[in-house]
């Protein structure tokens, strides 16, 4: 057998009757990657690190709905075609996430979280996009367990085995396919880095960190797409998907250029009218800056002479 990257064995396992599945596992881990960069981060730009969970609750419950829909929706006929049972729909666990439905329904939630909380989006994204690119790739595992979303032949040495019961018949035994997710993994790890170094680097405006996520991930994606042979509705001769990831992409570079015409900051201001989680550090801030003023006003009044002091006889 030539130079080949093996599927796993099983993509579950069993503690009793309860099920452990790798595909639910890859998505628990990237989600609290992201949670921990993303609060690091959030805390440095000077926000509360602790509204990255609270935040962070309400965009994964939502994403992962939206997540569902978008991949219910494009490909309907797996659940209510003739022959199909809809109760299948419910089944995430075996698989099925559309990820622009899931940043969706989480960057909404989220949204609507934080304007809530009083709290300015812009520097909340801008934290948490690498994070989100990390998580991405994480959640690409659960792929390679399910042996699912893999890519058309090829003779690379790096091609992955299926299972014949995961290959359409009309491929021949032994066939090796582009590995799709790693693919994936390796472009969003990589993008995420290029995040945090450009953001390094560069002063961006609010939010721009997080439309270059959107760019980023977009062209990413366009090209892994191309490559995929599983379902798909075709349309003009390419993938749905990739007719809504061009689009995205190009959405991702409008609001770049809208953002940086804004201005805003991409960091937590600690000024009148700051988000709720920095009233304390503001108030004594304040307190301080009072007492200060009060101080050198004293200092001010001992200082200067009484009013025609050198002149009394």
């Amino acid at each position: 057998m030539r130079n080949a990257i093996p599927s796993p064995s099983q993509g579950v396992w069993h503690l009793g009757p309860i099920p452990v599945r790798a595909y639910a596992l890859a998505i628990l881990a990237g989600i609290v990657v992201a949670f921990i960069i993303g609060k690091r981060r959030y805390k440095d730009r000077g926000g509360d690190p602790d509204l990255v969970l609270d935040t962070g609750l309400w965009a994964v419950i939502f994403g992962i709905l939206g997540a569902r829909l978008y991949h219910v929706i494009t490909d309907w006929q797996l659940y209510f075609s003739e022959g199909a049972r809809p109760i299948d729909a419910l089944k995430i666990w075996n698989g099925g996430l559309g990820i622009w439905g899931g940043v969706a329904g989480g960057a909404i939630a989220g949204a609507v979280y934080l304007r809530h909380r009083k709290a300015a989006v812009a520097p909340f994204a801008d934290s948490i996009a690498p994070g989100i690119l990390v998580a991405q790739a994480i959640g690409r595992l659960g792929n390679y367990f399910n042996q699912e979303l893999f890519g058309r032949p090829t003779n690379l040495p790096w091609g992955l085995q299926i299972d014949a019961a995961h290959v359409s018949p009309e491929y021949a035994p032994g066939t090796l396919f582009h590995p799709t997710f790693l693919y994936e993994l390796i472009w969003n790890l990589a993008a995420a880095g290029m995040l945090i170094f450009l953001d390094r680097k560069k002063k961006f405006c609010g939010g721009q960190v997080f439309a270059l996520y959107i760019v980023f991930y977009a062209v990413g994606r366009i090209w892994v797409e191309m490559l995929r042979i599983d379902r798909a509705h075709i349309i003009f001769g390419l993938r749905l998907n990739v007719w809504t990831t061009a689009a995205i992409a190009m959405a991702g570079v409008v609001a770049y250029i809208i953002l940086g015409r804004k201005a805003t900051s991409t960091t937590v201001i600690s000024a009148v009218g700051a988000a709720p989680q920095n009233a304390g550090a503001n108030a004594q801030a304040n307190h301080q800056t009072g007492s200060t003023e009060i101080e050198e006003e004293r200092d001010t009044v001992k200082a200067d002479p009484l009013p025609n002091q050198t002149n009394r006889p």
